[in-house]
C-alpha cells in the first residue's frame, strides 16, 4: 500500500480517524508514530499528506492536507468478457493500477453465464479491488465500470456510441495475424480501446461484429495465457508504445 485512501465522508475538519486496515498498515508496516507524515489521498480528489495526531489502540487519526492533483486518466478503455470472480477481482486491481479510464464487462460466448450472478457483479462489489490497484499506483481516480450481460446490444448499441472519441480499437486474439504495435499503427497518443475474451477466445460471430466497429485483430503470439496475465502484459505494452510516439 503506496497510499492512504480516504473517503469524503470520513472526513471533519480535516481530520480522519482510521481504524480498519489502513490503520493496520500505519502501525504495522509503515510503524507509523505521532508527528509522521504519510502520504494519502481523496477517492477522486486530490492528493496530500496525513499527519498523524494519535495512535489510540487500534486506531490511527490523522489531520489531512491535500494539495496536489493525481495523474490524469490514461487513454485507454477496457472491454473484458467476465471471467471467473475470484479472477475478476484481480484483473480489476491489476487494471486500476496500470491506469484505465472505464471498464465494460461484458458477455461472451465462452463465458460462464453464471458468472452474472456471482455476489461481486450483482452487489456491484468493483469499489475494493480498485482500491487496492489505485493504492498500489499512488492514484486516487476510480475507473467507471458499467456490466453488459447481453453481447450483441452491448457491441451494436453501445459500442458505437463509446468509440465517437476513441480512433485505436484494438481486439485481443489468438487467431490475430499482426502484434499490437501493428494494429496500432503508431498511434497510441490518442485513445485506445483495448477487447480481451475469454480464455478460450472469442468465437468468429464476435470477432466478425468487432472487426465491423473498427477493431483490428492481434495476437500476443503462440502462447495462450490466463486473463489474469493478458490484461497487465497488454495494458503494459500500450504503456511501453505510448512512450515511443
Amino acid at each position: 500500500m503506496n497510499l492512504i485512501l480516504l473517503h469524503q465522508q470520513e472526513l471533519t475538519d480535516h481530520h480522519v480517524t482510521l481504524t480498519d486496515r489502513r490503520a493496520d498498515h500505519i502501525r504495522k508496516i509503515l510503524r507509523g508514530t505521532v508527528g509522521d507524515s504519510i502520504r494519502v489521498g481523496m477517492v477522486n480528489g486530490l492528493l496530500g499528506a496525513g499527519c498523524i495526531r494519535e495512535i489510540n489502540g487500534s486506531s490511527v487519526v490523522l489531520q489531512v492536507n491535500l494539495t496536489t492533483e493525481p495523474p490524469p486518466f490514461p487513454p485507454t478503455d477496457l472491454i473484458l468478457a467476465v471471467p471467473r470472480p475470484i479472477m475478476l477481482k484481480r484483473v480489476l486491481a491489476q487494471a486500476a493500477s496500470m491506469g484505465v479510464n472505464r471498464i465494460f464487462l461484458i458477455n461472451a460466448n465462452r463465458v460462464e453465464k453464471s458468472f452474472f450472478n456471482s455476489t461481486l457483479i450483482q452487489n456491484n462489489g468493483f469499489t475494493e479491488p480498485l482500491l487496492l490497484g489505485l493504492e498500489q499506483a499512488i492514484d486516487t481516480r476510480l475507473p467507471e465500470i458499467s456490466v453488459h450481460s447481453r453481447f450483441r446490444p452491448f457491441v451494436e448499441d453501445v459500442l458505437p456510441e463509446l468509440l465517437t472519441d476513441c480512433p485505436i480499437r484494438l481486439l485481443a486474439h489468438p487467431e490475430g495475424d499482426q502484434t499490437i504495435a501493428q494494429a496500432a499503427r503508431g498511434l497510441l497518443a490518442q485513445h485506445a480501446v483495448l477487447a480481451i475474451g475469454p480464455e478460450g477466445g472469442w468465437v468468429d460471430f464476435e470477432v466478425q461484429h468487432f472487426k465491423e466497429q473498427g477493431f483490428a485483430p492481434f495476437s500476443l503470439g503462440p502462447r495462450i495465457l490466463r486473463v489474469d496475465t493478458a490484461v497487465p502484459a497488454l495494458m503494459a505494452q500500450l504503456s511501453l508504445l505510448r512512450q515511443f510516439t
